[in-house]
C-alpha cells in the first residue's frame, strides 16, 4: 500500500517551503552519449551544486526542443536532503543533446513510471496501513508472532517493466514480480477487502504475478559473507523465530515519477564469529527490466567476500558468465518460474572491479539453491550492482529465447556503464 502520487520533494527533507516566485533564468545543460551504441531511457543524474541550487529554487522543470522532460529531485545518498537532479533520455550513438533547466514554483506532473508500496500492521487483527518506514527486532519474525506483519512480506517497488519485492520479515531475499502492462501494479496486491495480509499474488492478474520461487536461496541480488569458506546468510529462514540482525530499520526515501528508492540498514548481523553492520539502497527507474542495489558491509575480516545471490531453482541450463572490461553478467535462462511454467531469464550485472568468480551455495544450511557472485569488497565500502529479470509474458515476450535474454543483458550492462558527458553553462 503505497502512498501516491507523493512528491519526491515531499518525501525528502529540507524542500518543503515553496516560492511564488518564478525562476526565470534557464540553465543550458550540454548532453553526450560518448559510446557508439544506442542508450534508451538512460539514466542521468546531475549534482546539484553543478546547477548552484539552493532552497528557493524548489522544482526542475527541463525541456528539450519545446518539449518537458519527466525529472525531479532525488535524494542519492538516502541522508534525507536532495542532491541531484535526476530523469532518464534517450540517445542515438555520439548523439549531443542540449537541455533547459529551468526553476519553478509549482511541481510538475508527470506520469507515475516508478514506485515502492509498503504497508504494516501491528496486530493480526488490525488492517494494514501505508508507511514510510519500519524497525525491527530479532524478535519479530512472523513465526514467533504468529502473524505476518507486512503487506507481500515486505517492500515492493516497480516500473513500467517489472516489479520486485524484499522479504523484510527477516528473510532478506530478493523476489521477481512479473508485469504484464506498464501501469504501475494495484494498491491491494497482498492485501484483502478487509486489508488483512493475504497471499493473492501467486495468481495470474491483469496486472502479472510474483512468477520466480525463491525457496532458501536469497532471490534475485540478496547477499551474505563468505567467512571461512562458509556462506552466512543475512536473516533467517521463513521458520525461523530469532534473526540473526539485531535490528533492521527500512525506510523510503523518495517515490517519484522517474526513480523510487529504499534503505535498509542492517544492525549487528550476527552470524558464526562476527558481527557486521551491514546496508543497502534500492532504486529503480523507468525503461529497464531490472533494478539497482548499492551495498556495504562493516566489519569484514581478512578473507571475507561479499557474495550476491542469484536464485538457481529450476534451472537445469547452468549459467553463462559474461566478462567485459567494465562489468560481469551471470546469465541464466531456462523455466525459472513457479512449477516451470514460464520461461524466464534472470542476471546479475556486476562491476568487473570487484567481481572475483562464483560458485554453486551448498545444498545444506540456510543460503542455498543459488549461484553466489564473489566480490571482493572493501571493509564497508559501497558496491552496485544489478538484478535483472526478463519473463516471456512481459511487455517483451522474446525473452522466451535464450540468445535474446542475453543480447538484452549485454546492452544493459553497456548502458549502465556509460557515463553521459555533461556540460553546464549556468
Amino acid at each position: 500500500m503505497s502512498i501516491k502520487c507523493l512528491s519526491t520533494a515531499f518525501l525528502i527533507l529540507g524542500l518543503a517551503g515553496c516560492s511564488q516566485h518564478k525562476e526565470k533564468a534557464l540553465t543550458q545543460i550540454s548532453l553526450t552519449n560518448p559510446e557508439d551504441i544506442s542508450l534508451t531511457d538512460k539514466a542521468v543524474a546531475i549534482a546539484l551544486e553543478k546547477l548552484e541550487y539552493t532552497a528557493s529554487k524548489n522544482y526542475p522543470l527541463l525541456t528539450l526542443d519545446q518539449d518537458t522532460i519527466a525529472s525531479q529531485l532525488s535524494d542519492m545518498d538516502a541522508d534525507g536532503t536532495a542532491d541531484h537532479l535526476f530523469f532518464v533520455l534517450d540517445f542515438e550513438p555520439k548523439e549531443a543533446k542540449k537541455i533547459q533547466l529551468e526553476w519553478v514554483a509549482e511541481a510538475p506532473q508527470y506520469d507515475l513510471k516508478t514506485s515502492i508500496r509498503f504497508g504494516k500492521r501491528e496486530a493480526k487483527d488490525q488492517p494494514v496501513q501505508p508507511a514510510l518506514e519500519e524497525t525491527l527486532s530479532a524478535e519479530d519474525m512472523p513465526k514467533a508472532l504468529g502473524f505476518q506483519k507486512y503487506q507481500t512480506d515486505g517492500p515492493t517497488w516497480e516500473n513500467d517493466k517489472v516489479a520486485f519485492r524484499h522479504y523484510l520479515d527477516g528473510r532478506n531475499a530478493k523476489d521477481v514480480y512479473g508485469k504484464k502492462t506498464a501501469a504501475i501494479s494495484p494498491e491491494n496486491v497482498g492485501l484483502d477487502s478487509a486489508g488483512a495480509v493475504v497471499d493473492n499474488y501467486h495468481t495470474m492478474e491483469a496486472w502479472g504475478r510474483d512468477v520466480f520461487p525463491v525457496g532458501n536461496s536469497a532471490g534475485l541480488g540478496g547477499f551474505g559473507v563468505i567467512a571461512k569458506d562458509s556462506i552466512r546468510r543475512l536473516g533467517i529462514l521463513v521458520t525461523d523465530t530469532l534473526s540473526n540482525v539485531e535490528q533492521t530499520h527500512f525506510k523510503i526515501v523518495e517515490e517519484g515519477a522517474v526513480k523510487s528508492t529504499m534503505h535498509i540498514d542492517y544492525t549487528n548481523w550476527n552470524t558464526a564469529g562476527n558481527t557486521y553492520q551491514a546496508e543497502e539502497t534500492t532504486s529503480i527507474w523507468p525503461g529497464m527490466y531490472a533494478y539497482q542495489n548499492t551495498v556495504s558491509v562493516a566489519g569484514l575480516q581478512q578473507g571475507d567476500t561479499l557474495a550476491i545471490g542469484l536464485s538457481n531453482i529450476n534451472n537445469k541450463n547452468g549459467v553463462e558468465e559474461l566478462k567485459s572490461e567494465k562489468w560481469v553478467a551471470l546469465i541464466q535462462h531456462d523455466s525459472l518460474t513457479y512449477d516451470r511454467k514460464w520461461v524466464m531469464g534472470s542476471a546479475l550485472i556486476l562491476p568487473a572491479t570487484a567481481y572475483q568468480n562464483y560458485a554453486e551455495a551448498p545444498s545444506t544450511g540456510n543460503f542455498t539453491q543459488s549461484y553466489l557472485a564473489k566480490l571482493n569488497v572493501g571493509n564497508d565500502t559501497p558496491v552496485t550492482y544489478y538484478g535483472v529479470s526478463g519473463w516471456e509474458l512481459s511487455q517483451e515476450p522474446k525473452f522466451k529465447d535464450a540468445a535474446y535474454f542475453k543480447s538484452y543483458v549485454e546492452q544493459l550492462a553497456n548502458q549502465l556503464y556509460t557515463e553521459i558527458d555533461i556540460q553546464i553553462e549556468n
